[in-house]
């Protein structure tokens, strides 16, 4: 089998003469954490109720594991763990009461389900309130009652819509954790709002807005999109003047010099690359021969926010 395990081609959903969703492509590898980003209305919660089968495409098809999500439903929602917006969870029922009736629901045999209750409470660390009734549970907990849901089968692909929301940042890190230990052996979407979270989590990302896909790569190459990408914040002891900046700008590794701050005690400059990132060597040389005072000098590797803000916002906003 291909190690592509999900695929969509085309995907499009209207409702009346709205379009939410339009023609979008995406595919997640075998061992992808793929983050799906984009501002609010940008058509995410939608694109997952159909990479799910929640929510059939007006256009376009899905395929899990190989399996059309339309043609072969049971097929390709029995592969998939999802953890929806806001975690819905029968609130009458106890975590322990629940995770049992996901796992009969799935067909999942007595001791396999036991076991891998086991193992997820674990993971989660649920077993303080494995018999508290959900409606009684912290935002937190019922997030990681409806993540351990989602994982209960095993499933090759999992499609996680904010999995740690309403998590204490302790507990972030240990989702954060459990995600890459199980991104070896899955494909997994995470759609969320903490720019963070792309970074340290996932080794893809795309962006879409006004329910079209704006941008698709590795965060590094979003972060190489950043206008601050490769910069170099100076700053130097004493007031500056325009000869410091004619000097920096003779330097061939430096295109453009921005004065960010300036007072009697201190000046500080950023300066943009000519190419991939300023050479640091050149400043120094250049500040020992000139005798500057250099208190700090730091290159910035831009900034997700920015490159977020300035994709999202190219595409007319919708109502």
């Amino acid at each position: 089998m291909s190690d592509l395990w999900l695929q969509a081609s085309g995907l499009t959903k209207r409702f009346g003469d709205f379009v939410a969703v339009e023609s979008l492509d995406l595919s997640v590898k075998r061992g992808e954490v793929l983050g799906f980003l984009g501002p609010n209305g940008a058509g995410k919660t939608t694109t997952m109720r159909m990479l799910t089968g929640f929510l059939k495409p007006s256009a376009g098809y899905v395929a899990i594991m190989g399996a059309n999500s339309e043609s072969q439903p049971y097929e390709a929602r029995a592969h998939i763990g999802y953890l929806p917006e806001g975690a819905p969870l029968y609130s009458d029922l106890t975590a322990r009461q629940l995770l049992k009736f996901v796992g009969q629901s799935r067909g999942m045999a007595r001791a396999n389900l036991r076991e891998r209750m086991e193992v997820v409470t674990r993971q989660l660390e649920l077993q303080t309130v494995l018999d508290q009734s959900i409606d009684t549970l912290s935002k937190g907990f019922k997030r990681r009652v409806g993540l351990a849901q989602a994982i209960l089968h095993n499933p090759p692909v999992l499609i996680l819509d904010e999995p740690t929301d309403g998590l204490d940042p302790l507990q972030k890190q240990e989702v954060r954790r459990l995600i890459r230990a199980m991104a070896k052996d899955k494909a997994i979407i995470i759609s969320t709002h903490i720019l963070e979270e792309v970074e340290t989590v996932c080794s893809r990302a795309i962006i879409i807005a006004g329910g079209r896909l704006v941008c698709d790569g590795t965060p590094q190459e979003l972060l190489e999109r950043s206008t601050r990408y490769g910069s170099l914040r100076l700053q130097l002891r004493g007031a500056g003047d325009e000869a410091v900046r004619d000097s920096l700008l003779k330097l061939s590794s430096v295109r453009e010099v921005e004065l960010l701050t300036a007072n009697e005690k201190r000046c500080e400059y950023r300066l943009y690359p000519t190419a991939r990132a300023v050479d640091i060597a050149e400043v120094s040389q250049l500040a020992h021969v000139q005798k500057w005072k250099v208190e700090t000098m730091q290159t910035d590797s831009g900034s997700l926010d920015e490159v977020f803000i300035a994709l999202a916002s190219s595409v007319e906003e919708r109502p």
